[in-house]
Protein backbone atom coordinates (compact mmCIF):
# COMPACT_ATOMS: atom_id res chain seq x y z
CA UNK A 1 0.00 0.00 0.00
CA UNK A 2 1.60 3.30 -0.76
CA UNK A 3 2.10 5.84 1.48
CA UNK A 4 -0.47 8.61 -0.82
CA UNK A 5 -2.96 6.40 -0.95
CA UNK A 6 -2.65 5.55 3.13
CA UNK A 7 -3.02 8.87 3.79
CA UNK A 8 -5.82 9.40 1.84
CA UNK A 9 -7.60 6.85 3.53
CA UNK A 10 -7.19 7.84 6.89
CA UNK A 11 -8.06 11.40 5.24
CA UNK A 12 -11.34 9.51 4.93
CA UNK A 13 -11.60 7.98 8.17
CA UNK A 14 -11.40 10.70 10.20
CA UNK A 15 -13.52 13.00 7.63
CA UNK A 16 -16.84 14.70 9.09
CA UNK A 17 -19.11 12.58 10.10
CA UNK A 18 -22.74 13.23 8.65
CA UNK A 19 -24.71 10.51 9.53
CA UNK A 20 -27.40 11.03 12.16
CA UNK A 21 -25.63 8.09 14.39
CA UNK A 22 -23.13 10.14 14.83
CA UNK A 23 -21.53 7.79 17.70
CA UNK A 24 -21.95 4.65 15.69
CA UNK A 25 -20.84 5.53 12.37
CA UNK A 26 -17.69 6.77 14.47
CA UNK A 27 -16.96 3.60 15.90
CA UNK A 28 -17.57 2.03 12.24
CA UNK A 29 -14.59 4.44 10.67
CA UNK A 30 -11.70 4.07 13.37
CA UNK A 31 -13.05 0.16 13.40
CA UNK A 32 -12.72 -0.59 9.77
CA UNK A 33 -9.67 1.59 9.30
CA UNK A 34 -7.89 -0.98 12.56
CA UNK A 35 -9.22 -3.60 10.54
CA UNK A 36 -7.91 -2.65 7.20
CA UNK A 37 -4.42 -1.90 8.67
CA UNK A 38 -5.15 2.06 8.35
CA UNK A 39 -4.54 2.74 11.59
CA UNK A 40 -1.56 -0.27 12.45
CA UNK A 41 -1.19 -1.83 15.56
CA UNK A 42 0.73 -0.15 18.23
CA UNK A 43 -0.40 3.24 16.56
CA UNK A 44 -1.20 6.20 18.51
CA UNK A 45 -4.37 8.00 17.22
CA UNK A 46 -4.53 12.18 17.13
CA UNK A 47 -5.47 13.47 20.33
CA UNK A 48 -9.13 13.64 21.04
CA UNK A 49 -9.17 17.96 20.18
CA UNK A 50 -7.87 17.03 16.86
CA UNK A 51 -10.48 14.22 16.05
CA UNK A 52 -13.02 15.99 17.21
CA UNK A 53 -12.48 18.94 14.97
CA UNK A 54 -11.71 16.72 12.08
CA UNK A 55 -14.79 14.42 12.02
CA UNK A 56 -16.83 16.95 12.92
CA UNK A 57 -18.29 15.06 16.44
CA UNK A 58 -18.73 16.14 19.71
CA UNK A 59 -16.58 15.35 22.74
CA UNK A 60 -18.58 12.95 24.58
CA UNK A 61 -19.60 10.99 21.39
CA UNK A 62 -16.15 10.47 20.16
CA UNK A 63 -15.37 9.21 24.14
CA UNK A 64 -17.97 7.06 24.05
CA UNK A 65 -17.00 5.67 20.76
CA UNK A 66 -13.39 4.67 21.44
CA UNK A 67 -14.53 3.41 24.86
CA UNK A 68 -16.76 1.19 22.68
CA UNK A 69 -13.32 -0.07 21.01
CA UNK A 70 -11.66 -0.13 24.06
CA UNK A 71 -14.29 -2.65 25.42
CA UNK A 72 -13.76 -4.59 22.18
CA UNK A 73 -10.02 -5.17 22.35
CA UNK A 74 -9.33 -3.22 19.16
CA UNK A 75 -7.94 0.11 21.22
CA UNK A 76 -6.10 0.46 24.60
CA UNK A 77 -6.09 3.59 26.74
CA UNK A 78 -2.80 4.42 28.10
CA UNK A 79 -2.70 6.91 31.11
CA UNK A 80 0.24 9.28 32.05
CA UNK A 81 2.57 11.89 30.04
CA UNK A 82 3.00 9.45 27.61
CA UNK A 83 -0.03 7.87 27.49
CA UNK A 84 -3.09 8.34 24.57
CA UNK A 85 -5.21 5.94 22.97
CA UNK A 86 -3.31 3.36 20.72
CA UNK A 87 -4.72 0.72 18.18
CA UNK A 88 -4.31 -2.96 20.35
CA UNK A 89 -1.17 -4.50 19.43
CA UNK A 90 -3.34 -7.99 18.54
CA UNK A 91 -7.07 -7.60 17.59
CA UNK A 92 -9.81 -9.54 19.80
CA UNK A 93 -10.15 -12.86 19.12
CA UNK A 94 -13.31 -13.74 17.19
CA UNK A 95 -14.60 -16.92 14.82
CA UNK A 96 -14.58 -15.90 12.07
CA UNK A 97 -17.72 -15.19 9.23
CA UNK A 98 -18.70 -17.85 7.16
CA UNK A 99 -18.18 -16.48 3.48
CA UNK A 100 -22.16 -17.18 3.37
CA UNK A 101 -22.59 -14.86 6.32
CA UNK A 102 -20.25 -12.01 4.70
CA UNK A 103 -22.41 -12.18 1.33
CA UNK A 104 -25.99 -12.09 3.18
CA UNK A 105 -25.22 -10.46 6.93
CA UNK A 106 -26.57 -6.81 4.94
CA UNK A 107 -29.62 -8.47 3.71
CA UNK A 108 -30.67 -9.28 6.64
CA UNK A 109 -30.14 -5.95 8.38
CA UNK A 110 -32.09 -4.95 4.78
CA UNK A 111 -35.00 -7.38 5.98
CA UNK A 112 -35.10 -6.13 9.69
CA UNK A 113 -35.97 -2.69 8.41
CA UNK A 114 -39.18 -3.73 6.36
CA UNK A 115 -40.22 -5.69 9.35
CA UNK A 116 -39.06 -3.23 12.23
CA UNK A 117 -40.80 -0.34 11.10
CA UNK A 118 -43.86 -1.96 10.23
CA UNK A 119 -44.59 -2.91 13.68
CA UNK A 120 -43.30 0.21 15.44
CA UNK A 121 -46.12 2.49 12.75
CA UNK A 122 -48.64 -0.22 13.53
CA UNK A 123 -47.90 -0.35 17.07
CA UNK A 124 -48.13 3.48 17.12
CA UNK A 125 -51.49 3.63 15.66
CA UNK A 126 -52.80 0.32 17.66
CA UNK A 127 -51.44 0.16 21.28
CA UNK A 128 -52.87 1.26 24.25
CA UNK A 129 -50.23 2.39 27.57
CA UNK A 130 -51.04 -0.74 29.22
CA UNK A 131 -50.01 -2.63 26.29
CA UNK A 132 -46.61 -0.69 26.47
CA UNK A 133 -45.72 -1.06 30.18
CA UNK A 134 -44.11 -5.19 29.49
CA UNK A 135 -41.71 -3.38 27.48
CA UNK A 136 -40.74 -0.60 29.76
CA UNK A 137 -40.16 -3.01 32.09
CA UNK A 138 -37.53 -5.23 29.44
CA UNK A 139 -35.83 -1.53 28.75
CA UNK A 140 -35.12 -1.20 32.50
CA UNK A 141 -34.19 -5.07 32.55
CA UNK A 142 -31.27 -4.37 29.63
CA UNK A 143 -30.50 -1.35 31.53
CA UNK A 144 -29.29 -3.61 34.31
CA UNK A 145 -27.57 -5.99 31.86
CA UNK A 146 -24.68 -3.53 30.15
CA UNK A 147 -22.01 -5.56 31.52
CA UNK A 148 -23.70 -8.81 30.83
CA UNK A 149 -24.52 -9.63 26.55
CA UNK A 150 -26.21 -13.14 27.52
CA UNK A 151 -29.54 -11.23 29.63
CA UNK A 152 -29.10 -7.92 27.87
CA UNK A 153 -29.91 -9.89 24.51
CA UNK A 154 -32.28 -11.97 26.16
CA UNK A 155 -34.41 -9.18 26.67
CA UNK A 156 -33.60 -7.16 23.52
CA UNK A 157 -35.30 -9.77 21.76
CA UNK A 158 -38.50 -10.39 23.83
CA UNK A 159 -39.03 -6.28 23.25
CA UNK A 160 -38.63 -6.37 19.42
CA UNK A 161 -40.84 -9.09 19.40
CA UNK A 162 -43.08 -7.07 21.75
CA UNK A 163 -43.40 -4.59 19.27
CA UNK A 164 -44.31 -6.91 16.62
CA UNK A 165 -47.43 -8.21 19.39
CA UNK A 166 -48.31 -4.43 19.70
CA UNK A 167 -48.69 -4.23 16.08
CA UNK A 168 -51.69 -6.56 16.31
CA UNK A 169 -50.52 -8.81 13.42
CA UNK A 170 -49.60 -12.42 13.73
CA UNK A 171 -48.01 -11.97 10.50
CA UNK A 172 -45.34 -9.72 11.70
CA UNK A 173 -45.01 -11.37 15.17
CA UNK A 174 -43.82 -14.67 13.04
CA UNK A 175 -41.28 -12.15 10.54
CA UNK A 176 -39.81 -10.52 13.36
CA UNK A 177 -39.19 -13.83 15.50
CA UNK A 178 -37.58 -15.42 12.07
CA UNK A 179 -35.70 -11.71 11.74
CA UNK A 180 -34.50 -11.75 15.43
CA UNK A 181 -33.17 -15.35 14.99
CA UNK A 182 -31.12 -14.55 11.76
CA UNK A 183 -30.09 -11.33 13.45
CA UNK A 184 -28.38 -13.25 16.45
CA UNK A 185 -26.59 -15.60 14.27
CA UNK A 186 -25.47 -11.80 13.19
CA UNK A 187 -24.42 -10.28 16.17
CA UNK A 188 -22.39 -13.42 17.46
CA UNK A 189 -19.86 -12.51 15.50
CA UNK A 190 -18.96 -8.92 17.01
CA UNK A 191 -18.11 -8.13 20.13
CA UNK A 192 -20.88 -6.03 22.18
CA UNK A 193 -19.27 -3.22 24.47
CA UNK A 194 -21.13 -1.44 27.21
CA UNK A 195 -21.00 2.04 25.63
CA UNK A 196 -22.81 0.81 22.44
CA UNK A 197 -25.51 -1.56 24.43
CA UNK A 198 -26.38 1.38 26.20
CA UNK A 199 -26.71 3.80 23.29
CA UNK A 200 -28.88 1.08 21.59
CA UNK A 201 -31.14 1.01 24.87
CA UNK A 202 -31.49 5.08 24.97
CA UNK A 203 -32.99 4.37 21.34
CA UNK A 204 -35.57 1.44 22.59
CA UNK A 205 -36.67 3.96 25.58
CA UNK A 206 -37.12 7.18 23.20
CA UNK A 207 -39.03 4.04 21.02
CA UNK A 208 -41.43 3.55 23.49
CA UNK A 209 -42.33 7.53 24.43
CA UNK A 210 -43.22 8.12 20.66
CA UNK A 211 -45.53 4.94 20.67
CA UNK A 212 -47.08 6.00 23.56
CA UNK A 213 -47.71 9.19 22.16
CA UNK A 214 -49.68 7.45 18.96
CA UNK A 215 -46.26 9.66 16.63
CA UNK A 216 -45.61 6.60 13.71
CA UNK A 217 -43.76 9.28 11.97
CA UNK A 218 -41.72 10.00 15.01
CA UNK A 219 -41.55 6.44 16.45
CA UNK A 220 -40.39 5.08 12.42
CA UNK A 221 -37.84 7.85 12.10
CA UNK A 222 -36.37 6.48 15.87
CA UNK A 223 -36.48 2.75 14.18
CA UNK A 224 -34.51 3.43 11.49
CA UNK A 225 -31.65 5.13 13.33
CA UNK A 226 -31.71 2.61 15.77
CA UNK A 227 -31.09 0.04 12.85
CA UNK A 228 -28.88 2.18 10.68
CA UNK A 229 -26.45 2.53 14.21
CA UNK A 230 -26.38 -1.54 14.58
CA UNK A 231 -25.33 -1.80 10.54
CA UNK A 232 -22.76 0.83 11.48
CA UNK A 233 -21.42 -1.17 14.73
CA UNK A 234 -21.50 -4.23 12.39
CA UNK A 235 -19.85 -3.23 10.07
CA UNK A 236 -17.05 -1.73 12.08
CA UNK A 237 -16.54 -5.05 14.06
CA UNK A 238 -17.24 -7.32 13.01
CA UNK A 239 -14.34 -9.42 11.98
CA UNK A 240 -12.37 -10.65 8.69
CA UNK A 241 -14.84 -8.50 6.36
CA UNK A 242 -13.32 -8.68 3.08
CA UNK A 243 -13.48 -5.91 0.36
CA UNK A 244 -16.42 -6.30 -1.30
CA UNK A 245 -18.10 -5.52 2.19
CA UNK A 246 -16.50 -2.62 2.88
CA UNK A 247 -16.98 -1.32 -0.05
CA UNK A 248 -18.92 1.93 0.53
CA UNK A 249 -21.03 1.13 3.74
CA UNK A 250 -23.55 -0.94 1.68
CA UNK A 251 -26.88 -0.61 2.26
CA UNK A 252 -26.55 1.83 5.69
CA UNK A 253 -25.98 4.44 2.65
CA UNK A 254 -28.92 3.23 0.86
CA UNK A 255 -30.73 4.19 3.21
CA UNK A 256 -29.42 7.39 3.55
CA UNK A 257 -29.76 7.85 -0.15
CA UNK A 258 -33.28 6.05 -0.43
Amino acid sequence: MSTTFHAASLEQTFAPVRSQTAFEETLERLGTAIKLGLLEPGARLPAERELCARMGVSRSTLRQALNALVQSGHLRAVRGRAGGTFVADDPPPAEPPSAEMLEGWRDACDARLAVELGCVVLAAERAEARDIEPLDELVAAMDASLEDFGPYRHADVHFHIGLAELSGSRRLVAAMTDIQGEMTDVISHIAHPPEVLDSSNAQHARLLDAIRRHDGTRAGAIMRDHLRGTEHVLAGLMPALDARAHAGVGSARRLEDG
